[in-house]
């Protein structure tokens, strides 16, 4: 018998050893999710679309918005920022639009067919699957839901939200070229309080948590911070969330 042949058990128990304390890949950060920090602020912010408090300018914004189901037409660029406080989770969305349109006036109506911005947000890392979507189209009418089992399942959820736009261009007319519109809202954090693990958040929590754009009549287009990676438009799928860490 072959030295080999005397040393092959002994190699197997080795290798198997090695293999189970090995971590999986689930059990490591997945490098394809974007991570933001969302910075605190003492000063109070105005719900106003305008987007001018010191705190608004001196923040970075998220990654540039990707297409990842893009085939024609401009890729109208989006510039969204994150801050906090201790009642409030505040997100503003900057959109260039060359062509604005809205028409749903009621809540809980379909404004993603209208210029729409979105946040999807997994308060609970824990539970992922358990997560809340905010639309709002470019009017400030909102649509929101839970669903506490992923997608498929939806629950009724009214968050006390305040939402302020502001449009540099004119509404419902795509005979003219428009510039931008502006979206600014307020959420509380207490509207998260029965699945957030605390209420307000703690320095150096994360959450999971998306942006998204999409609608309107011209040039219908669907982008994300943290793209999906699926093959049709996909924006329920809280894997793909990225990482966000409040911070002071």
């Amino acid at each position: 018998m072959s030295k080999y042949n005397l040393y092959l058990p002994f190699i197997i128990v080795i290798g198997l050893f090695f293999t189970s304390c090995t971590p999986h890949d689930t059990d490591t950060p997945n490098p394809q999710l974007k991570s933001y920090e969302i910075a605190f602020t003492q000063s109070s912010i105005v719900i106003d679309g305008k987007l001018n408090e010191g705190a608004w300018k001196s923040v970075p914004p998220v990654d540039d918005f990707q297409f990842p189901w893009w085939t024609e037409g401009k890729k109208e660029k989006t510039k969204a920022k994150l801050l906090w406080d201790d009642r409030y989770l505040y997100v503003s969305f900057v959109c260039e639009d060359a062509h604005i349109w809205a028409e749903h006036t009621e809540r809980d109506s379909p404004v993603y067919k209208d210029d729409c911005v979105e946040i999807f947000t997994s308060p609970n890392p824990d539970n992922l699957m358990d997560y809340f979507n905010i639309e709002m189209n470019v009017k400030g009418i909102s649509l929101d839901y839970q669903h506490p089992e992923g997608p498929g399942s939806k629950v009724p959820w009214d968050p006390d939200i305040r939402v302020a736009t502001s449009i540099n261009g004119t509404l419902n007319d795509d005979s003219d070229t428009d510039s931008l519109w502006t979206l600014e809202v307020a959420i509380p954090f207490a509207a998260f309080s029965h699945v957030a693990k605390n209420t307000p958040p703690q320095p150096g929590d994360d959450w999971r948590l998306n942006l998204h754009r999409l609608g309107g009549q011209t040039n219908f287009q669907h982008s994300q911070w943290n793209p999906s990676k699926s093959e049709k438009v996909l924006f329920h799928a809280p894997e793909f969330f990225g990482r966000v860490t409040f911070v002071k």
